[in-house]
């Protein structure tokens, strides 16, 4: 059974560097909003052990007119666990407590392969795909919310 918390951002290091960056070093892994005023970090947890991770930061995006917004960083899920579905479950945690604190939009610069995944949980693109340095191909996903 999967259990969703509130972890730090200091959980979040090893998973975002063995899944998201793995060719850098863990000092990449540490994003300068980690700490900042009404940031929070969320897991997923399958029988103790931490399988998926996600990071979110107030931050508006330009391209949209919703606020307040946060932005999704930094999700995660190790890859023997993905069958699980502790992706989608801490994404719609994430959004049911984004809710209540009264945000009216989530979004991210997902990587352009994981596309499709977003799109099945009801976000949506916007704008043209750009690159991130040493990461790759990237596209703004984003969801209105209740």
């Amino acid at each position: 059974m999967l259990e969703i918390k509130s972890i730090t951002a200091e959980d979040t290091y090893n998973i975002r560097h063995k899944i998201l960056r793995p060719h850098q070093s863990i000092e990449d892994c540490k994003y300068d909003q980690d700490n900042m005023t009404g940031a929070f970090h969320l897991g997923a947890f399958f029988e103790g052990t931490l399988i998926s991770i996600a990071s979110f930061y107030p931050q508006d995006q330009e391209a949209l007119k919703e606020t307040p917004a946060y932005q999704l960083r930094g999700m995660a899920t190790l890859p023997e666990y993905r069958t699980q579905k502790a992706g989608s479950t801490l994404i719609s945690y994430a959004e049911r407590t984004l809710t209540d604190m009264g945000a009216g939009l989530v979004w991210c610069n997902a990587r352009h392969h994981v596309k499709g995944y977003y799109e099945k949980l009801g976000w949506k693109s916007i704008g043209e795909t750009f690159d991130i340095p040493g990461i790759g191909l990237h596209l703004i996903m984003y969801k209105k919310l209740a």
